[in-house]
């Protein structure tokens, strides 16, 4: 028999989770399985402290200290031929360790291997901008700042990429709330409008599921033609023809009839 756990609070959790489901966790391979990887491990080894290494999912992946991100990532692209860097971001694990941890995702066009650099900072430390070394990482550690708030130290032009500059607090952040907070609900609005307009607008909706089905504004109506903005009721509705076949394209192995359709209202 399972172990009961308490389900009261269940809907709050993630919806695609099961809640006997348990995450498998990714095997890893020692770096010695990989001669490549190996050679590479070595060189760094001698120059550097690394505090963790191994082969996942056939990247060598490795951790180092923060201070020394910059200079690991200039001898990764001179010395071990990891000449670009793919990608980089952040992980809030403000929870449980205070702090975020910052990839570096590089790959080396000669070897055709993939090399991943993390390292750890605490919640409010600064950590040096990589743009001396990849000047792709000009707009990813701006947008880092922006969701995440990790502060980049020496980049030429830090500043919200993707948010208002005013917006309060940083959306990508695990204590940010999914529909947002107060303030989000009422940004536009403000900005807009003004403050003043708050009663009369009211604020903007932000549940991606909800759906009015006599909305005219922004929805479109299967089977009905409604004009724009018009109270939907009985005598508005217009009933037309419903067709699933594209014009010039090939035909449905069975035309649908949408007097067959069945809607289900609950599970079976």
């Amino acid at each position: 028999m399972r172990k009961y756990k308490n389900k009261e609070d269940v809907q709050k959790k993630s919806y695609f989770n099961d809640r006997f489901y348990i995450t498998p966790s990714i095997p890893r391979q020692k770096v010695q399985d990989d001669e490549v990887f190996f050679d590479d491990l070595e060189k760094l080894k001698e120059n550097f402290t690394l505090l963790d290494s191994y082969i996942e999912i056939r990247h060598l992946v490795i951790y180092i200290n923060a201070s020394s991100n910059v200079e690991v990532l200039k001898y990764l692209r001179d010395v071990c031929s990891y000449d670009m860097l793919m990608e980089l971001s952040a992980i809030d694990y403000i929870k449980t360790k205070q702090g975020f941890e910052i990839f570096y995702e590089m790959l080396s066009m000669s070897k055709r291997k993939r090399l991943r650099v993390k390292c750890f900072i605490k919640q409010k430390e600064e950590l040096e901008s990589v743009i001396s070394v990849f000047k792709m990482a000009n707009w990813s550690e701006r947008e880092m700042f922006d969701m995440y708030g990790v502060k980049i130290i020496n980049h030429p032009f830090m500043k919200r990429i993707l948010m208002p500059d005013d917006w309060y607090d940083y959306p990508l952040l695990k204590t940010y709330p999914l529909q947002g907070d107060e303030a989000a609900s009422w940004y536009e609005v403000d900005k807009i409008f003004g403050k003043e307009a708050r009663d009369t607008i009211g604020p903007e909706i932000r549940d991606s599921a909800a759906i009015d089905r006599y909305d005219t504004s922004r929805f479109s109506r299967l089977g009905h033609e409604v004009e724009f903005g018009v109270e939907v009721n009985d005598k508005s509705l217009k009933q037309v023809s419903t067709s699933y076949q594209e014009d010039d394209k090939p035909m449905f192995i069975k035309k649908l009839n949408p007097k067959d359709s069945i809607t289900i209202k609950g599970k079976r």
